[in-house]
């Protein structure tokens, strides 16, 4: 396959290049370098562009005969969409929309899209599958459910075919340390325990102890990178092989509240995390598990390192690297 990577320069899409690379796909990264790292792309093409400038898409396109998209490409912090939901309906949306204009007029008809938990909002149940209703409590959020829309849309119209894959938290790094998690700011809860336990950081600030949790701290699902990566691949597997559009949660279906990835980071590193205790984040849901048996039923996909102990060590060997 010619597989476009729409902000393969990130964390989640980094570890995609170097997966459809090693796998003998013809890989094009492209990515305005915004978020991600030109270090962070191993293999493939790399263009630098913005899914802003419509003038690069359509040199994209013309330029290469791509067999499907994999996009990656947006803004991704819940706090900060509270704060600028301008940059988010910017990136996420219009940006999403160009891409998707630059697919049609090429006849590229294929897309899996990275999507969120986050379209949820405050879960009604746990775990939470597919029929879960949706009701998205942060711009962050409604962007991802938004375009969840559109490309239903686009199928019904115009026969543009997606699977959107829901993550809940994507964590870890490549077992062999080559690749990991790595933003600027980083604002995801590992790495930064990570970075207060080798004193990289003085502290680590929870945020919010007063959830209707057991310890009063938010849960979540942690997905391994790699696991995460693999599912993506099934994904074109079955676009390329004429499959219909799919949406699928997924997470391992165990939840960690942030205490307990504290007392995971601490046995793992045998390091103190020095903690500091702050208030609740605004669009932070309490508790976000998935039920990704559909999935699982349908493709067989299955976790290989399910483990929070595995995740956040493959973390720490990152981190030191």
């Amino acid at each position: 396959m010619k597989i476009l990577v729409a902000g393969g320069a990130g964390y989640i899409g980094s570890h995609m290049v170097r997966m459809l690379d090693t796998l003998g796909h013809a890989v094009v990264t492209f990515d305005d370098l915004s978020a991600g790292f030109r270090e962070a792309v191993l293999g493939g093409v790399f263009v630098q562009g913005s899914l802003h400038d419509k003038a690069a898409l359509k040199e994209l396109f013309g330029a290469n005969q791509f067999d499907a998209v994999v996009h990656f490409a947006g803004s991704i912090a819940v706090g900060e969409s509270v704060r600028d939901p301008a940059k988010y309906y910017q990136n996420n949306l219009t940006g999403t929309l160009n891409l998707l204009d630059a697919m049609r007029e090429h006849g590229v008809n294929k897309m899996v899209f990275s999507s969120t938990a986050a379209i949820f909002g405050n879960p009604q149940y746990v775990p939470i599958d597919e029929a879960h209703p949706q009701a998205p409590i942060n711009p962050y959020g409604m962007t991802k459910w938004v375009t969840e829309q559109i490309l239903r849309d686009y199928d019904a119209a115009y026969g543009l075919r997606s699977v959107t894959l829901r993550y809940f938290n994507a964590a870890g790094a490549a077992p062999d340390a080559a690749l990991g998690e790595r933003h600027d700011p980083e604002t995801h809860l590992i790495p930064l325990a990570l970075r207060a336990a080798s004193g990289k950081l003085p502290e680590l600030t929870v945020f919010g102890t007063d959830y209707d949790t057991p310890d009063g701290t938010c849960i979540r699902d942690y997905i391994h990178i790699v696991d995460l990566c693999e599912a993506h691949l099934l994904a074109l597997q079955h676009l390329i092989s004429a499959g219909e559009s799919r949406a699928y949660n997924l997470g391992n279906g165990q939840g960690y509240s942030v205490k307990e990835v504290i007392e995971v980071v601490k046995k793992v590193t045998g390091m103190s995390v020095p903690v500091k205790y702050g208030p609740r984040r605004a669009g932070d849901p309490p508790r976000l598990v998935a039920d990704a048996t559909q999935i699982r039923k349908d493709w067989g996909w299955s976790p290989k390192y399910a483990a929070l102990e595995t995740i956040i060590e493959h973390a720490w060997q990152w981190e030191r690297h």
